[in-house]
């Protein structure tokens, strides 16, 4: 009770601050926290810090939140303002941003999953006109839940800060939600092309091609002349397909085998964008093996003799990979092609993306150190490496498992 009379005292009688203030100690007692400490409150409301005359929105303060953030990433901010637009401004747009609560928050995520259950009934439904009803919409996934509340544990995490909003708790961070885990890859083995086969069913959600089908892959994507020198890089070195899209000729040391990753094309929609990519990890340089390099020197010659015999008609891009014309490849044409080459190789189905699983996977399995993996994929740490691209081929599972078993053999019998 002293604690609250000296809070309360803080205010010297001017009765909006006063609200303010028991606005602070309620949220507190709510949330079953500490109340809020004397001095952090003259931080907020005192100290001749003006206070607001009203306390806005939750969607009124989102907007404000993110025009106040003008260097974000441009898929990083479009993913803010999906959110936003979304899910997040229909749910809780219309609440005081001093009086959401984290059962707001979560019963906006029970209607989220509300709505995946009627999208999938009618998805299911023997009535074409209930299938029509939600055609083009999509089940919203565990992963996005997480994604959404983390935009709003941003937003909130600067209301928080600012000393003119009494937002003494950021409720994003007390919302519960199902944990999600890291999505694991597995490796297409004869068991499962067979079952495959059998049933269409693909058994997760990120597959890997074994060395010897990625080696099919590549041999077949040979016939695609425009196409093969990318798939290549991505099956070898890793890249992501917008870094592959976007890699110059100028970033290119063919002569030191190496290569500068400084910029990617990100797509907004069908539209392209070029930038770097978002993490300082992200920008980095390459290795190529010999392999690559007599790959590259040969692609960049058939790239010059087109561009001579095209003449005016010749986009100079600069890029290393491009159309017959020399226009830039765009990442969903990029990932079509790629869809288009699996199914005539007759292999098992595998995103674009599970290359780079793939080609993480083999560097690790063929005894390379994880830290130069890690920073060739442009990962920040070697334990999101590890934990996310470290596959076991089975034949490197079956050497480990005789090379133990021999350990415990007898010398002699």
């Amino acid at each position: 009770m002293d604690h609250v009379k000296a809070l309360l005292r803080l205010a010297e009688g001017e009765a909006e601050v006063q609200v303010q203030v028991a606005d602070l100690v309620q949220q507190a007692l709510k949330a079953r926290l500490p109340l809020p400490e004397v001095a952090e409150v003259k931080r907020r409301i005192g100290v001749g810090i003006r206070t607001r005359e009203r306390i806005p929105t939750v969607a009124e303060w989102l907007t404000e939140w993110l025009e106040g953030k003008p260097d974000l990433a441009v898929k990083t901010r479009a993913s803010y303002e999906g959110h936003i637009r979304k899910y997040l401004v229909p749910h809780l747009g219309w609440a005081r941003l001093d009086k959401l609560t984290s059962g707001q928050v979560e019963a906006m995520f029970t209607e989220i999953e509300e709505g995946n259950q009627r999208i999938l009934e009618c998805r299911e439904s023997a009535d074409a006109k209930m299938r029509a009803s939600v055609r083009g919409q999509r089940v919203i996934s565990l992963s996005t839940k997480h994604r959404i509340r983390a935009t709003l544990r941003s937003a909130l995490s600067d209301a928080v800060r600012r000393p003119d909003l009494p937002v003494a708790v950021n409720i994003a961070s007390h919302v519960r939600l199902p944990s999600c885990a890291r999505k694991k890859s597995l490796v297409w083995t004869p068991d499962r092309v067979r079952q495959w086969q059998v049933d269409g069913v693909v058994p997760g959600e990120v597959m890997v091609w074994t060395p010897q089908q990625t080696i099919t892959f590549l041999t077949h994507a040979r016939k695609y002349r425009w196409l093969f020198p990318m798939f290549h890089l991505i099956a070898v070195k890793g890249l992501r397909r917008g870094e592959a899209a976007g890699l110059p000729w100028a970033n290119t040391r063919l002569s030191d085998g190496e290569a500068d990753i400084r910029t990617q094309v990100v797509t907004l929609g069908w539209k392209t964008v070029t930038t770097t990519p978002k993490s300082a990890a992200g920008q980095r340089t390459i290795t190529l093996d010999k392999d690559t390099v007599r790959v590259l020197r040969s692609w960049k010659r058939f790239q010059n003799e087109a561009r001579l015999a095209a003449g005016q008609d010749w986009t100079d891009s600069g890029l290393v990979f491009t159309r017959s014309d020399g226009a830039p490849w765009h990442p969903g044409d990029v990932t079509r092609w790629f869809n288009r080459v699996v199914r005539a190789a007759g292999l098992p189905p595998i995103h674009l993306h599970g290359l780079r699983h793939g080609a993480a996977s083999l560097a690790l399995a063929a005894g390379a150190d994880v830290k130069v993996v890690s920073g060739e994929l442009g990962h920040a740490t070697t334990h999101f490496t590890q934990d996310t691209y470290q596959t076991v081929f089975p034949e490197v599972a079956r050497a480990a498992a005789e090379a133990t078993a021999a350990m415990l053999k007898p010398v002699s019998r």
